[in-house]
């Protein structure tokens, strides 16, 4: 069940990448990435951004994502909730994260299918799977539920 959208944040909806330190392949372990992605569903579900799309890669992601408070706000709880768990719950240790992250706002639904498309193909690209849906940590193949694509982003003949 998607998330309940309280109204036009004046946000936007956002592709989102995210790299981890000196491009090292920490999120590469299965206990890295289902951590990383219940993170990731854990704020979805307390309502601070709707999740519409994600890809989780050895050594970075990728989102689409409406924040429901700010971008900032949205990737500091996903980053910084990933990197405490990680110490705290799997005992890692030192840097997870690049400080900055790359944000492109999504304006019309080519962009939206095109930034869809790419996280799909990513694993693949990358030889990390035969297909996109043949991936464990991305919304290619996840059972999870996601939020719909935003209203203002469909084509006019999905709207109706």
């Amino acid at each position: 069940m998607a998330a309940p959208h309280r109204g036009n944040t004046g946000t936007g909806t956002y592709f989102i990448t995210a790299g981890t330190f000196q491009k090292k392949q920490l999120l590469q372990s299965d206990r890295m990435a289902r951590l990383f992605v219940d993170v990731l569903f854990g704020y979805r579900s307390q309502e601070k951004y709707l999740l519409h799309e994600f890809v989780l890669m050895p050594d970075h992601f990728h989102l689409l994502i409406t924040p429901l408070a700010t971008l900032e706000r949205a990737l500091q709880l996903i980053k910084g909730g990933f990197s405490f768990r990680a110490k705290k719950e799997l005992g890692f240790q030192g840097e997870i994260w690049e400080k900055s992250f790359y944000d492109r706002r999504v304006r019309d639904w080519e962009e939206y299918s095109a930034f869809r498309q790419y996280i799909h193909r990513n694993p693949v690209k990358r030889g990390l799977a035969l297909a996109p849906e043949a991936y464990p940590y991305s919304s290619a193949r996840t059972a999870l539920a996601l939020d719909a694509v935003p209203q203002r982003l469909k084509p006019s003949e999905l709207s109706a």
